[in-house]
């Protein structure tokens, strides 16, 4: 009874961070903010959710959900930095808006004038 219930809680609460994260996905203006929200909730979410399944599974299933958890969480932080980067190097993120700008310090070590900034400013 206590398995069932801590797995429906951890159900629950991975499908609600999933669909928060879809939410900001939708609502965040600028692409650093979307980046964040298709990232971090969607990843704590789908393990909360894997989680939850596990708890009703065999453990030689459940070590299978484990291997899906530890792949979500080394690509999707990986694929955000390298397409934030990539925006970044194009000029399709406003630096304007950014406090800290450190890869714009770090590129213009190495060489690279970063684009000034605004949209479309090439």
């Amino acid at each position: 009874m206590l398995i069932d219930v801590v797995s429906s809680v951890l159900l629950i609460g991975g499908a609600l961070f999933c669909a928060v994260g879809a939410f900001g996905l939708l609502r965040f203006p600028d692409l650093i903010s979307r980046l964040q929200a298709a990232t971090k909730p969607q990843t704590i979410g789908l393990i909360m959710v894997l989680s939850g399944a596990a708890l009703q599974l065999q453990i030689v299933d459940a070590l299978g959900l484990l291997l899906v958890a530890l792949v979500q969480v080394i690509t999707a932080p990986v694929l955000s930095q390298l397409v934030g980067r990539a925006a970044y190097r194009i000029g399709a993120i406003d630096r304007t808006s950014l406090v800290e700008d450190h890869l714009g310090d770090r590129l213009r070590r190495g060489g690279f004038a970063p684009p000034s900034g605004r949209p479309g400013d090439r």
